[in-house]
């Protein structure tokens, strides 16, 4: 797609005055990297905060009497057991249990959820979950909303100094302040909050939570190393539809219970990929040296058979190592395993690591 035909955000403008540099993703204009550069805006991130405009997703809103019913219709959760305020990661399979999406959706009350969905499948998600809770006698309905993001150990309070106090809150809970909705929660491994807020409020919240020198505008090329680093997936690189949550290691976002008696859409694919098992899984990997080994990058065994592939790979700028993350056949899982990725004609040592490469450091209380 050309600048021309790419979705633009609302504050376009404030990201040009900050200096951003632009590029296509998921159908948007999206700000790429700012003069810090990708390196400090990703140490930023890390040591202070980092404020990301994220307006690219797209929220719904479900309502009605019949609300929890539909949402368990539509993805492998409880909402017995999910409380007001409360969020959940989870996941909406298509009929061969692939993975559509990956979502988050929030409880405001008994009968209204707010479900966050990833820009590349918002009319994809909308289309089928819109088939299921209407058939439940509920409503869905797009948000016109600028969505923001701080991250970092002083985001929280940045926010609050903006007027936004989450310390109420802990990891995974929302709640809804002065018309924002506000969750704790994050794409970057670290505390913050991210905070849908209506356009013609947007420009002034973000001016307000930028006052603070700790503050800083982040680009989507740390956004993708600080995710990267915190062992967390991207649609589209390291989970897709042929991509089934058992190969994906995103069995955790599943209740034993529904793994077992589930009704939601994709059910009974996902229970018969759960019992053959998965000839290949998602890992971390760790390259040898300085040089970042990059998405599609094949891997091999010590023989020269393919074993694998990359699908998010770069540098780690707070591990200050290469980083990546990959299917691996079966044979070939355990932690330590070595294998080989060829770049750019050499032949690079990957080691199997453990996910995430650096500690998350949500606020769980």
């Amino acid at each position: 797609m050309t600048a021309e035909t790419l979705r633009e955000l609302p504050l376009k403008s404030l990201h040009e005055n900050a200096g951003a540099k632009f590029g296509g993703f998921a159908g948007w204009y999206m700000p790429i990297t700012y003069p810090l550069g990708v390196m400090k805006e990703h140490l930023h991130t890390r040591e202070k905060a980092g404020l990301f405009d994220i307006s690219h997703m797209q929220l719904f809103e479900l309502t009605g009497t019949n609300a929890d019913a539909a949402l368990a219709a539509t993805c492998p959760v409880d909402p017995a057991i999910i409380e007001n305020g409360e969020s959940k990661y989870t996941l909406l399979l298509n009929d061969q249990a692939g993975i559509i999406d990956d979502l988050i959706v929030t409880r405001y009350a008994a009968d209204r959820w707010i479900i966050v969905a990833n820009a590349s499948r918002a009319a994809v998600d909308e289309a089928q979950i819109r088939g299921i809770v209407e058939r439940h006698g509920c409503k869905l309905e797009a948000l016109d909303r600028v969505f923001l993001a701080v991250q970092g150990p002083t985001a929280v309070a940045a926010a609050k100094a903006a007027g936004i106090d989450g310390t109420d809150l802990t990891f995974m809970h929302g709640k809804e302040q002065d018309g924002l909705i506000i969750t704790r929660s994050g794409y970057t491994g670290e505390d913050g909050l991210e905070i849908a807020v209506k356009p013609e409020d947007a420009e002034a919240l973000a001016a307000k939570l930028l006052a603070r020198p700790d503050v800083e505008w982040i680009g989507l090329a740390a956004r993708d190393s600080l995710r990267l680093e915190s062992g967390l997936c991207l649609y589209g690189n390291d989970m897709d539809e042929a991509t089934t949550p058992v190969e994906a290691s995103l069995l955790w976002p599943i209740p034993k219970a529904l793994r077992e008696s589930g009704t939601f859409h994709g059910a009974d694919a996902f229970r018969a990929a759960l019992v053959k098992g998965a000839s290949r899984k998602r890992v971390g990997l760790k390259p040898e040296g300085r040089m970042p080994v990059r998405n599609g990058a094949l891997l091999s065994d010590a023989d020269g058979n393919e074993v694998g592939v990359i699908n998010s790979g770069g540098f780690g700028p707070t591990v200050n190592h290469p980083i990546a993350m990959g299917y691996v056949n079966k044979s070939a899982l355990d932690v330590g395993s070595l294998l080989f990725a060829v770049v750019r004609g050499n032949k690079i040592p990957v080691a199997v690591a453990s996910l995430p490469f650096t500690p998350h450091r949500y606020f769980k209380g």
